[in-house]
């Protein structure tokens, strides 16, 4: 009987996808979350754990979308896309590319909920790359350009009285065709260069919102003051309104879901400083966090509300004991970071990011925690988000975890001639610089124009506005190898600007001008640290990239996988290289190296660098590769 209703349950479970008009796309591999994607309600979590409010509704789920000529209008559906999925991803159920020359548009219906009478609504988008232009009732509501900030659009006067709402979305992305941030994403994917994402690839959702509300938040710990001070910006705040600002108790696993009732701290002002008696500071051994709520008061009435958190964190340039010298009775160099004013090597994988089946999106929030949970367990303590940008849940799930993350810009460009062959001449003469690696000579900046530099700036601003409040981010990384690299001073300077709390690592591998903090070679596949620097902090931000394929589990039967250190014959002989490759970064850490970074957590594509297959497959026993990475991270920093 049991066996029975099983299978009724699979019948009504197909009938169900295919009644909604969607299935995954194509024969690629898939992680094992692809088949408990509900098309009805695909990443149905608050989007936003920052700035938690019960009143929201979210918009995943199955839109109609057509892929046009660029000056064609949205008349006729060509079938249903799954949103947040990226229309070339196999979970959107569309699978195709959009290019240059076309645009993706999107529809739905929508209701307001009879509740939300007398508020304002707010249209939310987590992320659209790359030129998202909306209407809702046939009426323009916005326009935004950037593949990887949030943004959001007040349509109260939009909507209808009752019944039915119309949203659509007209989205252009020219990717590595044009100068737009685009990490990588190519037209023609090859070698470390990925397939195109185009669209919708957040969530996208509805907030009701008094006409006063809070609109943002900022919350900058001060480790050394004990104490958060807190900025509030709140639209259309009255004379005599108030704002109060309470600091909770939060701990462990804090969820903004499921805020604290006890009061650390509270005081009434939009900007205001808390103190914060017996601070717990947050760490990778300790990851404590802070609950936030910030209330915009009226006669004494609560006229709004919104749920957050934060952290007592420090991130530093220090000296360590290994820069003095006796003879000379002074420090003479050896910078290290410093983790709440204690030297801590930091120690981790490049993170890219990508997924099988949903490409920039994982198919579910447990899914996006799984890779970080893998990591810790794996004993790093960091993570290198490498030339892309995550959804707030990712960073709240790292700040949750105890994980330090180093926050890449995605480029502007690459040097890749294979690539660039499918360029316009002047696109690809503007991306050609010259890239000296393990040199401090012959580097030269990319020939940006002025157009592109305004719009990096646009869009690195928006990128660290919408990140800073997430308190495992502790180094902002502007360039990598020096793709797109130009003016390094001066986007070390806006980068400075923008948040003046994290270090800056100015350009990752890249060409070197010494105005950030960190001095960052890369190195493959073994570990070396050809270049040196002792007024800044010496990193190795990439090396590794021992190759393993793993039968069953690879993109694309028949390609040509390959690895930095060529393709290993077992997960033995990987894991032999790995800690050969450990012993000798050792060496380093004991004469100026202050962090690392292994490529990479798991392979993307053709790449097999990963410690972990693309579909999520661990290759190396977890046990035994902890025991190396936690041997690399307790190094003595200096040689008795």
């Amino acid at each position: 009987m049991k066996r029975f209703s099983a299978i009724i349950c699979l019948v009504l479970a197909a009938f169900s996808l295919g009644a909604q008009g969607w299935a995954p796309a194509g024969d690629d591999i898939k992680t094992r979350w692809a088949a408990s994607v509900d098309p009805a309600s695909p990443l149905p979590e608050y989007p936003r754990p920052q700035m938690v409010r019960a009143l929201w509704q979210s918009l995943n789920g199955l839109w109609e979308y057509a892929i046009l000529d660029k000056a064609s209008a949205f008349d006729a559906s060509q079938g249903n896309i799954l949103v947040p999925f990226a229309v070339e991803s196999s979970l959107s159920g569309v699978g195709k590319f959009v290019g240059e020359d076309k645009a993706l548009w999107y529809k739905r219906n929508f209701t307001v909920p009879k509740a939300w009478k007398g508020k304002s609504v707010l249209l939310h988008f987590g992320a659209v790359d790359w030129k998202a232009e909306v209407w809702v009732n046939g009426r323009k509501a916005g326009v935004h350009t950037g593949g990887y900030a949030p943004f959001s659009f007040d349509i109260t006067a939009l909507l209808k009285k009752k019944g039915s709402q119309v949203v659509e979305v007209r989205v252009e992305d020219a990717s590595d065709q044009s100068w737009q941030p685009r990490g990588k994403q190519v037209a023609h994917p090859q070698g470390i260069w990925y397939t195109p994402v185009t669209g919708i690839w957040q969530t996208v959702w509805l907030e009701a919102v008094p006409a006063t509300h809070v609109a943002s938040y900022y919350a900058c710990p001060d480790v050394d003051a004990g104490s958060v001070a807190v900025s509030v910006d709140v639209e259309a705040l009255a004379d005599g309104d108030v704002v109060k600002v309470a600091l909770k108790e939060g701990g462990l696993g804090y969820s903004p879901e499921k805020p604290s009732s006890v009061v650390v701290a509270s005081a009434e002002g939009y900007a205001v400083t808390l103190p914060v008696a017996d601070a717990r500071l947050w760490s990778p051994d300790s990851p404590w966090l802070y609950g936030l709520e910030i209330s915009v008061l009226r006669k004494g009435k609560v006229i709004d509300k919104v749920e957050g958190y934060t952290a007592m964190r420090k991130i530093s340039k220090a000296q360590s004991r290994e820069c003095y010298s006796k003879s000379r009775g002074v420090n003479t160099g050896y910078y290290r970071m410093a983790l709440n004013n204690s030297v801590l090597f930091q120690f981790g994988p490049l993170d890219q990011g990508w997924w099988p089946d949903g490409l920039y999106t994982a198919p579910c929030d447990e899914a996006l925690r799984f890779d970080i949970e893998k990591t810790k367990e794996w004993g790093f303590n960091m993570i290198r988000k490498h030339i892309k940008v995550e959804p707030a849940r990712w960073y709240y799930w790292c700040d949750v975890a105890g994980m330090l993350v180093w926050q890449d810009m995605p480029s502007i460009a690459d040097q890749s001639k294979g690539v660039n062959a499918t360029r316009p001449k002047e696109l690809s003469e503007a991306q050609m610089n010259k890239w000296p690696n393990d040199s401090f000579i012959g580097g030269t900046d990319c020939k940006v124009p002025q157009e592109w530099k305004d719009n990096y700036y646009k869009e690195w601003g928006e990128i660290i506005e919408a990140l800073k409040g997430f308190q495992c981010i502790v180094v902002w990384v502007p360039f990598n190898e020096g793709w797109g690299q130009f003016d390094t001073p001066e986007a070390v300077a806006f980068t400075r600007k923008a948040d003046p709390t994290r270090l800056v690592n100015e350009a990752s591998g890249g060409n070197f001008h010494l105005s950030g903090d960190i001095l960052d070679a890369h190195h493959y596949p073994q570990p070396m640290m050809n270049v040196f620097e002792r007024s800044m902090i010496n990193v190795l931000g990439e090396y590794g990239g021992i190759g393993y394929v793993v039968p069953g589990h690879i993109w694309r039967p028949g390609g040509k996988n390959w690895g930095y250190s060529g393709l290993r014959s077992s997960p033995e002989d990987v894991l032999a290289r790995y800690s050969l490759f450990a012993d000798r970064l050792k060496t380093f850490i004991t004469t100026g190296c202050a962090a690392a970074v292994y490529t990479q957590t798991t392979d993307v594509e053709l790449e097999v660098n990963g410690l972990m297959t693309y579909d999520r497959l661990e290759k190396l026993d977890a046990s035994r590769l902890r025991v190396i990475n936690q041997s690399v991270i307790t190094t003595p920093l200096w040689s008795e």
